[in-house]
């Protein structure tokens, strides 16, 4: 951790000190006008000095530390020590203990200084100097700091086509980024189409700014990521941008710009992180932005099953009682269009199986987010554990895949079957991947694009089959020939998933 500062040294502050000597790299010092505590503090090798903590001049000449501990038993001593330690280290992580007989203008006067408060009917102290010590807590400080230093106008860019969780994402870094006094809009290339993601636009009237691929963006002054991590990579951004944000959980395929960078690739969705900086930076939560972010996070996890971890829990239990269950409802269950009951249907009917691999072609699509639906679709199949699922749209053809495998990892199986001739990406359970036929607008009947349309459907197939196949980390080598005819190779890659 660092450097910790232990000023006054009551009831509370022995339960911490006891645990000091134990902790590993971290220098500390208490400071309390107890003599006796002094020298029983030093004969547990505890670093302490004898002074009072209430005056300024104590802390003029201590070190910055990392960490300060408020933790005399008297309510005054500590509002006097907590008011000086906040003047004298305006940066450093502060949790005071209230004391025992508190006014609810001392509660105020805490609330106001300390990062965190240890009420005498609470939590334990150690616990809280632990969670306020903690690598989010600081982030959630430094996110601050910086957003504070926002001079203009933020623009905060989910990936293109977005899905729940970075919808949600992105419209919860803009209400943080409000609560300090930074303008913000939330953006994002490309369509929303997804059914469900519709409703949960529209019910929760999300307020999203659709860009253009040739919009200005002149107007922003400072640019966040979120549910992504590179400008020009599922977005379109220039790939030059200074970036000066960004939040993902997604792991990086590449170095990964940023002033201030969170990834956090052990949480199930991006929206759980954004919820944990919600409630450090004590934003009130927004129903909607609340509903939003649950919904991201159980779409993310498939309803806490995939990928889930600890912290996409704790995040919902915040979450929860601010969350509109109604409307939650009608999103999680708005009625199927016809054409993607009939892309789920073509996928079923024009499934390739190998063992517990089934690959389809669903053919032309409209709609790329029913190819996800059909791949879900086919996974509940007996005896399938692995899908995969294409569609043509124009000169691309998009691929969204799905396992419930234990020794696949979709993310890199894309990636070695199809990064040498699109751009794929994702996680080992959910993946996906767009490729451009580099051939087929030029193409001069219906029966050449027919042709050319089975030829690609063919190498997918083998592609996707032979990655499976083939030990993680060895590229794929068949039909390369035929690929690079097929395909233009377009520079980019995928660090989520694309359809």
């Amino acid at each position: 951790m660092g450097f910790r500062l232990v000023l006054g040294c009551g009831t509370v502050c022995r339960q911490v000190t006891e645990q000091l000597p134990d902790r590993d790299g971290d220098r500390s010092l208490v400071i309390t006008d107890d003599e006796s505590t002094v020298e029983t503090l030093r004969e547990e090798s505890v670093p302490a000095r004898d002074a009072d903590p209430t005056d300024p001049a104590t802390i003029a000449n201590v070190d910055r530390p990392d960490l300060i501990f408020v933790a005399s038993d008297r309510t005054d001593v500590n509002r006097a020590t907590l008011e000086a330690a906040r003047d004298r280290f305006p940066e450093a992580v502060i949790v005071a203990y209230l004391g025992g007989n508190a006014t609810d203008t001392d509660r105020d006067r805490f609330d106001e200084l300390a990062d965190a408060v240890v009420d005498p009917d609470g939590a334990i102290a150690a616990q809280v100097l632990d969670d306020a010590a903690s690598p989010s807590a600081e982030a959630a400080i430094e996110l601050r700091e910086f957003l504070a230093g926002i001079d203009g106008r933020l623009a905060v860019v989910a990936h293109d086509n977005p899905d729940p969780d970075a919808i949600a994402s992105a419209v919860a870094l803009v209400d943080i980024a409000e609560s300090v006094g930074v303008d913000a809009d939330a953006c994002y290339f490309g369509e929303i189409s997804h059914q469900e993601n519709r409703a949960m636009v529209n019910l929760l009237d999300l307020d999203l700014r659709n860009l253009a691929p040739d919009a200005s963006i002149s107007e922003y002054s400072a640019f966040a990521l979120v549910d992504h991590s590179r400008p020009g990579v599922n977005d379109q951004l220039p790939e030059d941008l200074h970036v000066d944000i960004v939040i993902d959980h997604h792991p990086p395929r590449g170095p990964v710009p940023g002033e201030f960078v969170d990834l956090r690739q052990g949480a199930g969705a991006t929206s759980t992180i954004l919820a944990e900086y919600l409630d450090r930076f004590d934003v009130a939560f927004d129903v909607a932005t609340a509903t939003a972010l649950l919904y991201g996070i159980r779409i993310d996890t498939n309803d806490f099953t995939r990928e889930v971890s600890p912290d996409d829990f704790r995040a919902a239990s915040l979450l929860w009682p601010h969350v509109d269950t109604s409307l939650l409802d009608q999103i999680e269950q708005p009625s199927l269009e016809g054409e993607t009951l009939e892309t789920i249907a073509k996928a079923i009917k024009n499934r390739i199986q190998r063992g517990s691999v089934a690959v389809a072609s669903v053919g032309r699509i409209g709609d790329r987010d029913a190819l996800p639906q059909a791949a879900d679709q086919l996974l509940t199949m007996d005896g399938i554990e692995t899908t995969l699922v294409f569609g043509f749209n124009d000169e691309m053809v998009f691929l969204s895949a799905r396992s419930r495998a234990a020794d696949v990892d979709l993310g890199e199986t894309l990636r070695d079957g199809f990064d040498r001739i699109g751009s794929a990406g994702g996680h080992a359970d959910m993946a996906g991947a767009q490729l451009e036929i580099g051939i087929l607008g030029s193409a001069d009947d219906e029966e050449e694009v027919e042709s050319i349309v089975s030829v690609v459907e063919e190498v997918i197939t083998n592609r996707f089959f032979e990655a499976i196949d083939t030990r993680p980390g060895v590229p794929v080598g068949a039909y390369t020939q035929t690929s690079e005819w097929l395909f233009t190779q377009r520079g980019e890659r995928d660090d989520g998933e694309s359809a």
